[in-house]
């Protein structure tokens, strides 16, 4: 097996998890919901009254973190994955069904929703607050999950849905992350993503992905990503291959709080980059140790582990809570103050991902695993919360 070929040790807790035994890692878990939540108010700001642009420009400078959620999945995807992918003809298509089904019956209910207020716009209803919102002629795109490959100039419909389709251009291309690693270890994954920054590079210099840099694409963000995520495998490879040993927690939040000082500091995006890597590996080498370390972060577990939801709805929530009640409605009465009423759009988002989690995302993929003779739950065995 590739974990046993590559020296494999079990979990801090004595439980093997490249066997399907979960481990709970509430540290990255804490982390993604941290950076779910400061994009939730990141996009709700916007409906602020006044000049909001000072703050909007301060909460840009942290969205390399969005390069954290896809270095944690390709660290979980690894950990999960690796050992049982290339073993039997059918294990890469279950890998796809499952983890198709974890991201995609909520992105669909998102998209359908969209769609309706996309016609409603076109029907005259009420006036788009940006060109190209509810472009139809992408829509497509957007059912397939490709329009974060660089198909279409701009975001539309549900605008983060460019990272689902990003992070499913990652799991296409996982049995190709597989592979090196099988044939040229640890060495040919940094063979690997070296030859990916220098194509992302590339195409940044020649004008073919139009941002200033690689880091901040999201039209184009499925090849950001997949850098990202032969980062997160290279850590899955570091934290398999470490001593078992006790390890202190605390290395991982000062890495952590370093690379979000850099990123306000406007630092190189590689330095930023540097540091998240050396924060997600310090994070996960010492909860595989010492998983006991982290035990703090429990209370955080029933909204860390839905983060993907909060992510992926709050601009349902936004749509209906900010543009539609607040702007259509209580903003021009005065009587609640916008700083007031933002905690409820953003308690609606929270609660919605919640009761989504349970009562939709994981009964359906429950119905879908029963009939591709799948897994019953859509997380991976490795578990932060979130898509991963």
């Amino acid at each position: 097996m590739l974990w046993q070929n590559a020296g494999h040790r079990t979990s801090g807790t004595g439980r093997d998890v490249a066997r399907g035994t979960v481990q709970h890692f509430r540290i990255l878990e804490s982390w993604r919901l941290s950076a779910a939540l400061a994009v939730m108010v990141y996009h709700f700001l916007r409906y602020a009254p006044g000049d909001q642009r000072p703050a909007s420009e301060v909460l840009e400078r942290f969205l390399p973190l969005m390069d954290m959620f896809f270095m944690i999945s390709g660290f979980l995807i690894m950990m999960r994955y690796a050992d049982t992918l290339l073993e039997g003809r059918r294990a890469i298509g279950r890998f796809f069904v499952r983890r198709l089904m974890r991201i995609y019956p909520l992105y669909l209910f998102t998209l359908a929703f969209f769609a309706a207020v996309g016609l409603a716009a076109q029907a005259g209803l009420f006036e788009p607050r940006w060109h190209g919102r509810y472009d139809f002629a992408v829509f497509w795109q957007h059912v397939l999950l490709v329009q974060g490959w660089g198909l279409s100039e701009g975001l539309a419909f549900n605008y983060v849905g460019w990272t689902l389709s990003a992070e499913w251009f990652c799991y296409l291309l996982f049995p190709l992350i597989v592979l090196v690693y099988r044939v040229g270890g640890a060495a040919g994954l940094l063979v690997l993503l070296a030859a990916v920054v220098a194509g992302l590079e590339l195409a940044v210099a020649g004008g073919l992905i139009p941002f200033e840099h690689w880091m901040l694409a999201d039209t184009w963000g499925a090849y950001r990503a997949f850098a990202d995520f032969v980062i997160g495998a290279l850590v899955a490879v570091a934290v398999r291959h470490q001593p078992q040993r006790a390890a202190s927690h605390l290395p991982a939040w000062i890495a952590f709080l370093a690379a979000l000082v850099a990123m306000y500091s406007e630092r190189e995006p590689y330095l930023v980059l540097a540091l998240l890597t050396g924060a997600l590996y310090l994070a996960a080498a010492a909860e595989h140790a010492n998983p006991a370390g982290a035990r703090f972060l429990t209370p955080l577990h029933p909204v860390g582990r839905v983060s993907f939801g909060i992510y992926l709805l709050h601009p349902v929530v936004e749509t209906v809570l900010l543009a539609g009640l607040w702007g259509l409605v209580l903003e021009r009465t005065g009587l609640v103050p916008f700083f007031v009423y933002w905690y409820l759009p953003m308690a609606a988002a929270i609660a919605a991902a919640m009761l989504s989690e349970r009562f939709f995302e994981t009964p359906v993929a429950r119905r879908i695993a029963a009939r591709t003779g799948g897994a019953s739950r859509p997380a991976a065995a490795v578990q932060a919360g979130g898509a991963g």
